[in-house]
């Protein structure tokens, strides 16, 4: 019973790179995010995982993430599920805005609340805690159950997805995750046990 859980942000974007609010908008990714993606596949591949089903969002610089991880394992025919309880936290009226200008226009400290805190929205956005209403239960109802039946799933996101994720598997406080940093195209490998609770957690880094 293998009861495997990796879990990857994806590749670094063309929004990232441009210091943007990006949520729910849909830049593609950029040639370090490509090889980000890539490098991924071939961590996982060194360590042998041969996965079952993957899950990822609606936004297809987490799609592009996985069909490159998977191509360099030589999974490109695996089942895919795509929903939009994975896409990234909504940012509302920050999406698109230069992180800097914000901070210009709101204040530095607003902007950081916005950003880092649990519970504060942006404006017309969702907060870290939103985020988390909608991932837990898509997480708990659709994928954790493949995990439960011996699984191998890799589930490509986002890095507030993820963080939300991380947070109910790590059993973080909502002030101990403010902190918790997700880094691009690193897998982050979990083995649950019999009761889902955590087993082992490895951070595949170069």
């Amino acid at each position: 019973m293998s009861r495997i859980l990796v879990l990857v942000r994806h590749g670094q974007s063309e929004w990232n790179l441009k210091n943007l609010f990006t949520g729910w908008k849909d830049p593609d990714l950029t040639e370090k995010g490509v090889e980000e993606a890539k490098s991924a596949g071939h961590k996982l591949k060194d360590e042998g995982f041969v996965f079952d089903t993957a899950f990822t969002s609606e936004l297809s610089r987490a799609q592009r993430t996985l069909d490159l991880m998977l191509e360099e394992l030589g999974q490109t025919g695996l089942a895919i599920t795509r929903d939009v309880a994975l896409n990234e936290r909504d940012y509302g009226d920050l999406s698109g805005l230069n992180k800097d200008d914000a901070r210009e226009k709101w204040g530095e400290e607003q902007v950081h609340v916005w950003r880092r805190s649990y519970d504060t929205p942006p404006p017309g956005g969702e907060s870290l805690k939103d985020t988390g209403a909608r991932v837990w239960p898509y997480f708990i109802h659709d994928v954790l159950p493949k995990v439960m039946a011996g699984g191998t799933v890799v589930v490509a996101a986002h890095g507030n997805s993820l963080r939300a994720l991380v947070m109910a598997l790590d059993g973080l406080t909502p002030d101990e995750i403010v902190g918790e940093e997700i880094a691009t195209g690193v897998p982050i490998v979990y083995r649950l046990n019999a009761d889902t609770t955590v087993a082992e957690k490895r951070v595949l880094k170069d």
